[in-house]
């Protein structure tokens, strides 16, 4: 198996691909904003979810080694990089979209690392036929290596599923991605924009006799490969009546698509909208219900850390790539 054959089955199981059914629970709920720290949120103790929150945990431990000084002067320039429409103020919005952005800095790194096999003319973005010639290339040349049937079905089924998703990334329909774009693509759940084909591609996923819906032995096949003749598991019949309680909303006896949104992207408590609000409230001082840098600075310390703090954070380390 070549490059392109690799990089297919890596994407295959990837993308919620499978080559044999699962045997243990799978999990299929997204939750796109989790706790932003595994610290208490104790203003009064000390700033270390906030930090955290604001700078990544990664990024939280490197800030103890700076003064002050050194640690106001990169709050300074990150507050440039919040300030997106350049107006010298920092808005709630701004403030929770970077929360967001740093909280999902793995992510983009991700895309970081797969970006030069993807970008064969190195034009700095990845158009549909290379990105289709990297992952589908060797099935493409070589069909005869791909006889059985389960694989022949696997790439004619993924292939136009995931041109399809690239159309629904490439924002600006130019058929090329960039680089925001081609994240977008390798982790739709992560892009408002992009949770219709989230839901999509789950019911065609789990919709084995392909009416449109999910019904509950689908919904439980797809956790669980029940053994002919074996017992289910005590949890099994648990999620049997989790679907009749709650996954099938209008109780027809199926999940349809906005049944399966709500399922598998329930709309969970937004940290982030809670701590930019907090940051915003606690350092606004004219209260104008936006941060100028100044009064970022002011309170530098709930912000970020440093030697004289001890629980500070840093964005030393690339942060360009935020």
């Amino acid at each position: 198996m070549g490059f392109q054959a690799a990089c297919w089955f890596v994407l295959l199981l990837c993308t919620g691909g499978s080559l044999s059914k699962p045997t243990l629970r799978k999990e299929r709920v997204v939750h796109p904003d989790p706790q932003l720290s595994d610290q208490l949120h104790e203003d009064n103790q000390s700033f270390q979810y906030d930090h955290e929150a604001f700078l990544g945990k990664e990024e939280a431990k490197t800030f103890d080694q700076l003064t002050p000084e050194e640690s106001k002067e990169k709050l300074g320039k990150i507050v440039d990089r919040i300030d997106d429409n350049n107006d010298g103020y920092v808005t709630t919005e701004e403030l929770k979209n970077w929360i967001k952005r740093v909280q999902k800095r793995y992510i983009y790194e991700n895309v970081a690392k797969v970006w030069r096999d993807y970008d064969l003319n190195k034009d700095n973005k990845i158009s549909w036929e290379e990105y289709k010639q990297a992952t589908y290339g060797y099935y493409l040349e070589n069909p005869e290596e791909f006889q059985d049937a389960t694989d022949q079905h696997s790439f004619k089924k993924m292939l136009p599923r995931d041109e399809r998703r690239f159309k629904t990334a490439d924002l600006d329909g130019d058929s090329a991605a960039t680089r925001e774009e081609f994240t977008a693509f390798l982790h739709p759940e992560e892009f408002e924009h992009m949770k219709d084909i989230v839901v999509l591609e789950t019911l065609e996923d789990i919709d084995k006799n392909e009416d449109g819906f999910v019904d509950q032995d689908e919904y439980i096949a797809d956790m669980f490969a029940h053994e002919e003749g074996g017992p289910e598991p005590d949890w099994v019949i648990t999620e049997r009546e989790q679907f009749s309680d709650f996954r099938d909303i209008n109780k027809d006896g199926k999940m349809d698509k906005e049944e399966i949104r709500h399922w598998i992207l329930p709309q969970d408590y937004d940290h982030a909208q809670a701590e930019a609000r907090h940051l915003v409230y606690e350092s606004d001082v004219d209260k104008d219900q936006k941060l100028t840098k100044e009064e970022i600075l002011e309170n530098w310390n709930m912000f970020v850390g440093s030697q004289a703090t001890n629980y500070g954070e840093d964005l030393t380390k690339n942060h360009d790539e935020l």
